[in-house]
């Protein structure tokens, strides 16, 4: 397995075939691709990893007041456990640093063990459970609320 060489930029439309492809191809329940092109229109910040020239995955992150909550956060297939999440994560955080000072939160599926470890080993903490927050094969599934407090200089 080769080293990576993991660059981000802002999505533009062109991506958006791409992504909404990568969605289907790893989430049970996608966002449609309208979800991304109105996430782009109301101004948050979406990035597109890259390693060289090839797309690797992808976030959407929104501020509400002072928080920044992290909407979407997806790795394609050939990039998923090569840490490509983890960098993602950072780098939706640290490009967000001029939308929002306080902290980082986000929510995720209760069975998504893999995300939740992830999220932990970057110093998100479990604050609380969104009730059936999420679709799921007819029934809902409860959310854990994670969030993440910055060191910010003033």
């Amino acid at each position: 397995m080769r080293d990576l060489t993991l660059t981000a930029r802002p999505v533009t439309e062109a991506d958006l075939d791409w992504i909404a492809a990568c969605e289907q191809s790893v989430l049970r329940f996608p966002w449609r691709r309208s979800a991304f092109e109105a996430s782009m229109a109301a101004g948050h910040l979406c990035l597109l990893a890259l390693d060289g020239a090839v797309p690797a995955g992808y976030s959407v992150c929104m501020r509400v007041l002072d928080e920044l909550h992290i909407l979407n956060i997806v790795v394609a297939p050939d990039f998923q456990r090569r840490g490509v999440g983890g960098w993602l994560l950072d780098e939706t955080i640290s490009r967000a640093g001029d939308l929002a000072h306080g902290p980082v939160l986000l929510e995720v599926r209760v069975s998504n063990a893999v995300a939740r470890h992830l999220y932990l080993s970057k110093g998100f903490v479990e604050i609380g459970i969104r009730k059936d927050y999420y679709p799921s094969d007819g029934r809902r599934e409860d959310a854990v609320v994670m969030c993440k407090e910055r060191q910010v200089a003033v």
